[in-house]
C-alpha cells in the first residue's frame, strides 16, 4: 500500500509539474535526451533528492524493481526457470532501469542494477538447473579442425598460381 501510494505520488507529481519541466528544460544541464518523461524526471530528481544516483535507486526500486516483483508473483515457481515465461519481465525490468539511468546521466550497467540483478537472481532463479554443455563427438571436431587446414594450402595454391599468370587483369 504505501509503495503503491509513493508510485501514484510520482505520477502526480510529473503531470502536475510538467510544465514547470517545460520551463526549466532550458536552464537544466545533465538531463539526458529531451523526450517529455526524462525532463520531467531530472526534474523530480532535483527537485526531490540531493544526489542523482539516491533519485535513481528510488526510481528503479518504484518503476522498475516492484513491477518486476509484482509480475514474478504471478508466475508458478516452476515456471521460473523457463526462459518463455520470464523474459518479458526480466526484459521490462532491464530496459526501465536502462532508461532511467540514460535520463539522468548514470552510468549503466551500474553497481545498484549489478546488486538487483544478482538479488532477482539469486531470488527467482536459484533452483534452476544448470546445464553443463557436452563436447562434440571427436569426429565432429576433427572435421571442423581439419577443414580449414585442408582449404589453406588450396588457397595458396591458387594465390600463387593466379601471381604467376603475367596477366594480372582477370
Amino acid at each position: 500500500m504505501k509503495n503503491t501510494l509513493g508510485f501514484w505520488g510520482i505520477v502526480l507529481f510529473l503531470i502536475f509539474n510538467s510544465s514547470y519541466a517545460n520551463r526549466t528544460t532550458e536552464q537544466q544541464t545533465g538531463c539526458g535526451n529531451k523526450s517529455e518523461h526524462c525532463n520531467s524526471f531530472c526534474v523530480f530528481c532535483d527537485l526531490s533528492f540531493r544526489e542523482r544516483n539516491l533519485c535513481y535507486e528510488w526510481l528503479i526500486n518504484q518503476m522498475c524493481f516492484e513491477p518486476f516483483n509484482k509480475s514474478m508473483s504471478t508466475l508458478n515457481p516452476k515456471e521460473f526457470c523457463q526462459w518463455n515465461s520470464i523474459k518479458s519481465p526480466y526484459d521490462k525490468f532491464t530496459i526501465c532501469t536502462e532508461e532511467r539511468a540514460d535520463c539522468l546521466l548514470i552510468p549503466w550497467p551500474n553497481k545498484l542494477v549489478e546488486r538487483m540483478f544478482v538479488e532477482i537472481h539469486s531470488n527467482y532463479f536459484k533452483s534452476c538447473p544448470t546445464q553443463e554443455l557436452d563436447d562434440p563427438p571427436p569426429s565432429i571436431v576433427f572435421a571442423l579442425v581439419m577443414t580449414p587446414i585442408c582449404l589453406i594450402p588450396v588457397m595458396v595454391v591458387l594465390v600463387v598460381m593466379k601471381t604467376k599468370n603475367g596477366d594480372r587483369r582477370t
